[in-house]
């Protein structure tokens, strides 16, 4: 399982961070890109660049061939697919271990089990792992669906099996708007991730959004990499995380580490990964929701408060190597808080591409930026709206947020609209200063 060349089948700011990390390694790196991104930065930064078909994802960066023609033409060895587009496809790794490419990720049988919400929360009641109040079957039939609702009691939260980023999730309040709501969310999750296939889990109502970074080797060890707090969302996406999760009691935050660590080794998962929960903090009390069997978009918060270059651990341990730490190496120090910028109108909070004419990152002790944004670069109108992301690191979770403050102001997008002043926003706030937050947090204040 050498690896000496790695096409890296995504684009954007984790295109760039996946060639940073194996120009370090000595790795060679194949970037692939669409014609819509002929100019992007990570096809100028990687050895070797080709065009693999038009603007859409599924002519280019979903296209599993025309990845697999570029691997084999220059012939890489290995293939990270970041995270979005095909990094959780079980069939594009697979294809790729019967190519003989090293598929920089977990196992296919890890991606088939987790990453299926009923059968992941089936694995995490036999580790004995808490769950929410719900089923862990499946459901295509409204009706059937409706009596587990009827048994746990309303507001009951709809959620797809497959796949993720908040698509069909819907709270449902009482037993006459169910069915109209089922119907609706099978249909979105169907035409989103091909499979129709609902959970019906316990609404609850004020919890926080906490995930517990892992990794684990081929010789069955596993180590965590601290918490995460991801509560700060808009319609079930992130917008900030922070690491470690703040203001949770020691004996909840140990609760948490060893329920992943157990879960993770109850499937002999090899590779990135992060549990997630929902956490009851006045009752102390947690329930797994989902893995996510991929590097993360918020994986360096957890990088800064751990100083483990969490891509290149992912890239050592898919070549067949054993991790480079032990549980008893990890320590942490400071905390880390990331801010998602996106090109978006701030009114309407749709997608603002075109064309960057002003572009300033900001600077100073404790601020990081992943981005493969620069003046002069046209935002096409194809793809995910996330432009950078504005990392703090500092002694206290204050002194993050007073960076982030700095940092803002100093950081210059123009010729497009962005959501910059929206955290300026929320870094204010007393509530979350006070770190009185939660899920619905951004939603009942109006911040975002």
């Amino acid at each position: 399982m050498t690896i000496n060349k790695v096409l890296i089948a995504n684009r954007g700011e984790i295109a760039v961070r996946i060639i940073r990390a194996c120009k370090e390694l000595g790795l060679k790196t194949v970037a692939v890109y669409s014609t819509a991104d002929n100019e992007a930065l990570h096809a100028k930064l990687a050895d070797e660049s080709i065009c693999i078909g038009g603007p859409k994802p599924s002519e280019s960066y979903l296209n599993i061939p025309a990845i697999i023609s570029v691997a084999e033409a220059t012939q890489a060895d290995a293939v990270h697919p970041g995270y979005g587009f095909l990094s959780e496809n079980a069939e594009f790794a697979e294809i790729c271990g019967r190519c003989g490419l090293t598929f920089i990720g977990p196992q296919v049988r890890h991606i088939r089990l987790m990453g299926d919400k009923a059968k992941a929360r089936r694995m995490a009641e036999k580790a004995g792992v808490p769950t929410i109040p719900g089923d862990s079957k499946g459901f295509l039939e409204a009706s059937e669906a409706l009596e587990v609702a009827k048994n746990i009691g309303f507001p009951v939260l709809l959620k797809a099996c497959a796949g993720g980023g908040g698509r069909g999730m819907k709270i449902v309040r009482n037993s006459q708007d169910f069915e109209l709501a089922f119907n609706t969310a099978t249909i979105e999750v169907k035409n989103a991730f091909g499979d129709g296939t609902l959970l019906v889990e316990k609404f609850l109502e004020k919890v926080r959004h906490v995930e517990v970074q892992i990794i684990g080797d081929r010789f069955s060890n596993v180590v965590h990499v601290g918490t995460r707090d991801c509560s700060m969302q808009r319609r079930y996406q992130k917008l900030l995380e922070e690491s470690l999760a703040p203001n949770l009691s020691e004996s909840l935050i140990k609760k948490l580490e060893e329920a992943s660590i157990k879960l993770a080794k109850e499937v002999n998962y090899s590779s990135l990964g992060t549990m997630e929960f929902l956490v009851d903090t006045k009752n102390d009390k947690f329930y797994f929701i989902e893995m996510n069997t991929r590097l993360q978009v918020e994986h360096p918060v957890s990088e800064m408060v751990s100083q483990i270059d969490l891509v290149k651990e992912q890239i050592n341990v898919a070549s067949g190597k054993g991790l480079s730490v032990s549980q008893e190496d990890i320590s942490f120090n400071g905390h880390a808080i990331e801010l998602r910028i996106n090109a978006e109108d701030p009114k309407t909070k749709m997608p603002s591409p075109g064309t960057i004419t002003s572009y300033h990152q900001p600077n100073g002790m404790g601020i990081r930026v992943e981005s493969a944004m620069y003046q002069g670069y046209t935002i096409p109108p194809y793809y995910d709206s996330l432009i950078a992301k504005l990392i703090a690191f500092g002694n206290t979770r204050q002194d993050c947020i007073n960076k982030l403050l700095i940092a803002l102001d100093e950081f210059f997008i123009e010729g497009i609209k962005t959501n910059i002043d929206i955290f300026k926003k929320i870094l204010s706030d007393k509530d979350f200063v006070s770190t009185d937050i939660y899920t619905k947090f951004l939603e009942d204040k109006n911040l975002a």
